[in-house]
C-alpha cells in the first residue's frame, strides 16, 4: 500500500510540472542608439529552438546558451537560456514575433513582444562593455548650433562633427536622421571628408566635419531640431600585443548620437511692421527698371523689378506694380540667382513684365515700395523706387478711340435691322422612310460579316503576342525599370536628391515584386526572400550593395561618372531580378 502511495505521489508531481517557455527583454523602451537583451527560457531541454526573424533589429551578439540544472530538497530544477543582444534599426513600434520549441512531440510558442523606439538619447558607456586595456578613447557626435534664439527667417546654420581619440573610424551608417520640421532647409555640399585636429572637452583630439546644413525657421515658438544618430564601426585598442611587440585592435560598432536641440524663435515686431510686407528678412536693394521709356505704336517694353542682397531670397514674394489702364500688362517671369553657402542666401530675384501700350501719350507708373526687416538693426527698413513716365510716340489717341468704339455700338443699320429675318422659306416633307430596305438596315445586316473576320485576325495577333514570353517580359522589364527609375534620371546632376530618389525606386521595386512592407526591409530578409524566389545570388549582393551604397554616397564625394555608373547598374539589377524572380 505504501509503495502505491509514493508512486501516485510521483505522478501527481509530474502531472503538476508544466512546460515553460517565455521570452523576457531587459527594457521595453530605449532610444535607437541604445541596445538590449533578450532571453528565450525554457524549463525543461526543448529541442528544435526557432528564433524569431527580428524584423527591425539587428542582432549585435548571440545567440549564446545557458544551461542550468539543480536539486533542493529532493526537487530537481532544469532552466535553459538562449540570448541576444539586439540594437534597433529604426524608430516606432516594433515586434519581436514568436519563438518555439518542441517537447514531447508537442510545439510551445512565446508571446509577441512590443518594443517602444524612440530618438536617441544621450548615454554613458558601461564601463565592463569596454574592451580589456581601453579607456582613454574618444568619440562623440555632436551638433554646432550657429544661433538658438534667431528671429522669423533668420538663417542659422547647424554643423555636424565626429570627434575622436585613441579610436580608428572605419565607417558609418545613419541610424536616424535629423530632422527639420518646421524650418527651410538645404544641405550644404561637403566635397571630401577631412581629418582636422581640435579639441573637445578640453581634451586634444581629431574631427571630421560630416554634415552642414543651413536653417529659416518658418514658425516663431520652441522648435526641436530631431537628433542625428550614426552607427560607426570602429577598432578599439586592448592591452594585448602580438609577437612584433604591436598592439592589438578589435573591431566593434558604436552608436552615437548628436542628441535633440531645441530653437527659440523670435517673432520679428508687429507694431512697426509696415504695409506690404512679404516676409523679406536681411540686408537687400530693390530696383525697378524699364528697358526703355519711349515707344512707338505695336512696340513693348520690358519692367524689371529686382531685389538683390543676402537673406531668405526664396522665401517671399516681390511688389507688383501698378500702371494706368492704357498700358496691358503681362504676368511676370521670376528669375532667381541665389547661392546658399553656411553665411545664408544671397543674390538676386527678378520679376519681369511685359507691358504693351494701347493709345498714344504719356502714361506715369507709380513708384513702388519693398520692405524688409534688418537684423543688424533689429527693424524695418523700405526702399522707395522712382516714378518711371512712359511716352507712347504714335498711334490712337485714348479719347479717339473710346468715341469711336462707342459710336459703332450705337449706330445700327438698315441692313443690320433686318439681318435676322429669312427672306426664303425651305419647306421639308413630314413623311418619313420605312426602315425595312433602308441604307441602315442593310448596313446593320452586313456589319457582322465584316466585323467577324477582323475579331479574328486582333484574336491571333494578342496570341502572337502573349505567346511570346521573352519578349514580353524583356518589354515588362524595361517599363518597370523606367518606372521605378524615371525620378532619380531627373535628378541626375543633384547627387543628394538622385540617391535619394535611387533608393526610393529600390524599395519600391521590391513592395511591388516581393508583398513586403518598409518594415520588412533588413537585408538579411531581403536576401531570404530573393534567394527563395530563384533569384541569382551575385544579383541579390549586387542590390543589397547599392541600396548600401546610396546612403553612404548622399555624403561621399562622387562625380557625374559615378552617378551615371550607379543610374545604369540600378537598371541592369532591376532588369536582371525582374527576369529572375518567380
Amino acid at each position: 500500500m505504501k509503495r502505491y502511495l509514493i508512486l501516485l505521489l510521483f505522478t501527481f508531481q509530474g502531472l503538476m510540472a508544466q512546460v515553460q517557455f517565455e521570452a523576457r527583454v531587459s527594457k521595453n523602451t530605449l532610444g535607437i542608439n541604445e541596445r538590449f537583451r533578450i532571453d528565450f527560457i525554457m524549463n525543461v531541454d526543448g529541442d528544435n529552438f526557432d528564433q524569431p526573424s527580428f524584423d527591425g533589429f539587428r542582432i549585435v551578439a548571440g545567440p549564446s546558451q545557458q544551461i542550468s540544472q539543480s536539486w533542493v530538497n529532493g526537487r530537481s530544477s532544469f532552466q535553459k537560456i538562449y540570448s541576444y543582444i539586439l540594437q534597433p534599426a529604426q524608430k516606432g513600434t516594433l515586434t519581436i514575433k514568436q519563438s518555439s520549441i518542441e517537447f514531447n512531440g508537442q510545439i510551445y510558442k512565446t508571446s509577441p513582444i512590443k518594443i517602444v523606439v524612440t530618438n536617441a538619447v544621450a548615454q554613458e558607456r558601461d564601463p565592463s562593455d569596454r574592451p580589456q586595456g581601453a579607456g582613454s578613447e574618444t568619440l562623440n557626435l555632436v551638433a554646432e548650433i550657429s544661433k538658438t534664439n534667431p528671429y522669423l527667417n533668420e538663417p542659422i546654420t547647424v554643423v555636424y562633427k565626429l570627434y575622436f581619440n585613441n579610436i580608428n573610424v572605419t565607417g558609418f551608417k545613419e541610424l536616424g536622421k535629423p530632422k527639420y520640421n518646421d524650418f527651410w532647409n538645404q544641405n550644404i555640399e561637403i566635397k571630401q571628408l577631412a581629418i582636422e585636429e581640435g579639441s573637445y572637452k578640453g581634451q586634444k583630439c581629431y574631427f571630421v566635419v560630416l554634415k552642414k546644413t543651413i536653417l529659416y525657421p518658418q514658425k516663431s515658438g520652441n522648435l526641436t531640431i530631431e537628433p542625428l544618430s550614426l552607427d560607426i564601426g570602429v577598432q578599439l585598442p586592448t592591452n594585448r600585443t602580438n609577437m612584433f611587440g604591436q598592439m592589438q585592435l578589435i573591431d566593434d560598432n558604436k552608436i552615437v548620437s548628436a542628441g535633440a536641440k531645441t530653437i527659440h524663435v523670435r517673432p520679428l515686431p508687429e507694431a512697426t511692421k509696415p504695409e506690404g510686407f512679404t516676409g523679406a528678412v536681411g540686408k537687400f536693394d530693390f530696383k525697378v527698371t524699364p528697358s526703355k521709356t519711349t515707344l512707338k505704336n505695336g512696340e513693348s517694353l520690358d519692367l524689371f523689378v529686382t531685389a538683390t542682397g543676402t537673406g531668405n531670397m526664396k522665401l517671399f514674394t516681390l511688389p507688383k506694380p501698378v500702371v494706368p489702364n492704357a498700358l496691358e500688362m503681362y504676368d511676370p517671369v521670376h528669375d532667381e540667382k541665389v547661392t546658399t553657402s553656411l553665411s545664408g542666401m544671397s543674390g538676386k530675384i527678378s520679376d519681369k513684365y511685359t507691358i504693351i501700350p494701347q493709345y498714344k501719350g504719356k502714361y506715369v507708373i507709380k513708384p513702388m515700395q519693398f520692405s524688409y526687416f534688418d537684423l543688424n538693426s533689429g527693424s524695418y527698413k523700405t526702399i522707395t523706387s522712382q516714378e518711371i513716365t512712359v511716352d507712347v510716340l504714335d498711334g490712337p489717341m485714348q479719347a479717339e478711340a473710346d468715341a469711336t468704339a462707342n459710336a459703332s455700338k450705337n449706330v445700327i443699320t438698315k441692313t443690320e435691322q433686318f439681318k435676322y429675318i429669312k427672306p426664303k422659306t425651305t419647306l421639308v416633307s413630314m413623311a418619313k422612310n420605312d426602315f425595312y430596305g433602308s441604307n441602315l438596315y442593310y448596313g446593320l445586316l452586313l456589319a457582322p460579316f465584316l466585323i467577324l473576320p477582323i475579331i479574328v485576325l486582333v484574336k491571333k495577333k494578342k496570341e502572337a503576342i502573349d505567346s511570346d514570353v521573352t519578349g514580353n517580359r524583356i518589354r515588362m522589364n524595361n517599363k518597370l525599370a523606367k518606372k521605378y527609375l524615371s525620378e532619380a534620371k531627373k535628378q541626375l546632376n543633384n547627387k543628394e536628391p538622385f540617391y535619394i530618389a535611387l533608393e526610393k525606386a529600390m524599395h519600391n521595386f521590391l513592395k511591388a515584386k516581393l508583398h513586403i512592407e518598409t518594415s520588412e526591409m533588413s537585408k538579411d530578409n531581403i536576401r531570404e526572400l530573393l534567394l527563395s524566389r530563384n533569384a541569382n545570388p551575385e544579383t541579390v549582393q549586387s542590390f543589397i550593395n547599392l541600396t548600401e551604397n546610396c546612403e553612404f554616397a548622399r555624403y561621399a564625394p562622387a562625380s557625374s561618372a559615378s552617378i551615371q555608373q550607379d543610374y545604369d547598374k540600378a537598371v541592369l539589377i532591376i532588369s536582371e531580378l525582374e527576369k529572375q524572380i518567380v
